[in-house]
């Protein structure tokens, strides 16, 4: 335990992990790992999808509509339909979109500030705007709420979800709170699944602000590495609640066919539908039709889409592995990290020597390793305790995974003894 040497011991190991890191240094390395984006080999799985949409397919859908031609702003039926099976509810409560779920919660919120929400007032004439923001959590979530910029509130991450002591206590007692970004399962970046608990309470809300939304980014429903997580349905409990436009939830394909060309969907309450729909017929006539018909006819339905995605988990177990086992190998004796063990998604988080994240990234950095930047994971960028770093392990191979988590791990070391040293 790196806290219980004295200063002769920690002043050697300093000079041993600085030795140790010159000469990783000197190798050149140079390996990016700060987004979380599927392999080239995970993008291969969908290849098969651009066989489907050729000139002489038939491009209407199963009720006759023309998929290259306008109309249906609400989506193809078949496309709502797959949604709607994957999430339990009905065709009516699905509105599906373009290639990215972050755009239409962009949208959402635009139209919240110009519109407002089911006739409530614009939150652009209110005088303070503010939502709640689990964390560590989503950059680009904060990055929406910053850029109107919305007031951001920190709320503490449990092991089954956001403190929800905390979130009742703001929503039901300030009228100006008016939203929350969730990220259900397999939450980004700690990996963790709200339990049947966290999403009644969320159900339960009693919101003082009428307009008050939950942004349920299910992002990560489907992607399952090792056993899975069971996330009960937001829908269905707020239904149950007697609360059914509490909540706009979120999907995409984005990681399960291409980033940047897949189909995305708003999940919400018919009423909350019909606002969207009333608001979104000013925006666009329709989304891409015929990408959303070529996904239906590459996925066609849960079952096929659960097969899809172990093909997915196949090649993400062993690098998730990797991680786990090079964290525990090079840092549990040491005293100066802690790590989440997540079974599926995309991340894994790593709470490291508190005041040492951005030293951490920064001595990657220098000897090649790109990270997500220090207190990205927190609202306006500011880790309170300098402590957690995001690692998006799926992307490399597993040989350059090794080398990026033996390099990590030696900068989460030499920064802790900094660190010590100072103290």
């Amino acid at each position: 335990m790196y806290k219980n040497l004295n200063t002769s011991q920690l002043k050697e190991t300093y000079r041993l992990l600085t030795k140790e890191y010159q000469k990783v240094k000197e190798k050149g390395l140079f390996l990016d790992m700060s987004r979380g984006k599927p392999a080239p080999d995970q993008l291969a799985l969908s290849d098969p999808m651009n066989d489907i949409i050729t000139s002489d397919i038939d491009f209407s859908n199963d009720g006759g509509l023309d998929v290259r031609n306008y109309g249906a702003p609400e989506g193809v039926p078949e496309a709502r339909e797959f949604f709607a099976k994957l999430f339990q509810v009905e065709t009516e409560n699905v509105i599906v979109g373009g290639s990215s779920s972050l755009n239409l919660m962009f949208d959402a919120i635009g139209r919240a500030m110009i519109h407002g929400i089911m006739g409530s007032t614009p939150w652009s004439k209110l005088d303070k705007v503010k939502f709640l923001c689990p964390s560590p959590g989503y950059d680009r979530h904060f990055s929406i709420t910053e850029y109107y910029n919305i007031e951001m509130i920190a709320i503490p991450m449990l092991e089954d979800g956001p403190d929800m002591g905390t979130v009742a206590r703001y929503v039901e007692e300030d009228e100006a709170v008016k939203g929350i970004w969730c990220v259900p399962k397999y939450s980004n970046p700690t990996g963790i699944t709200y339990s049947e608990r966290v999403v009644n309470a969320f159900a339960s809300l009693k919101p003082k602000a009428k307009d008050f939304r939950i942004f349920w980014d299910n992002a990560y429903y489907v992607h399952d590495v090792f056993e899975a997580d069971q996330l009960y349905s937001i829908i269905k409990a707020c239904e149950e609640a007697g609360n059914p436009d509490l909540v706009y939830q979120f999907a995409s394909t984005s990681k399960i066919t291409y980033p940047g060309a897949g189909i995305s969907a708003i999940v919400a309450s018919k009423a909350n539908i019909k606002d969207t729909l009333d608001k979104l017929s000013y925006q666009t006539i329709c989304y891409d039709k015929v990408n959303q018909l070529r996904h239906v006819r590459f996925l066609r339905d849960p079952d096929d889409l659960a097969a899809h995605m172990k093909k997915h988990a196949v090649m993400l177990a062993p690098k998730f592995q990797m991680v786990k086992e090079e964290l525990e190998k090079e840092l549990a004796s040491t005293g100066v990290a802690q790590w989440t063990n997540p079974n599926g998604g995309y991340f894994i988080s790593v709470d490291v020597y508190p005041g040492t994240a951005k030293r951490t990234v920064a001595l990657c950095k220098e000897a090649g390793l790109i990270l997500t930047g220090a207190g990205a994971t927190f609202p306006y960028g500011k880790d309170p305790e300098d402590k957690n770093i995001r690692i998006a392990p799926t992307y490399p191979s597993v040989e350059e995974l090794k080398t990026a988590m033996e390099l990590f791990c030696l900068c989460v070391r030499l920064a802790a003894v900094e660190k010590l040293m100072g103290q």
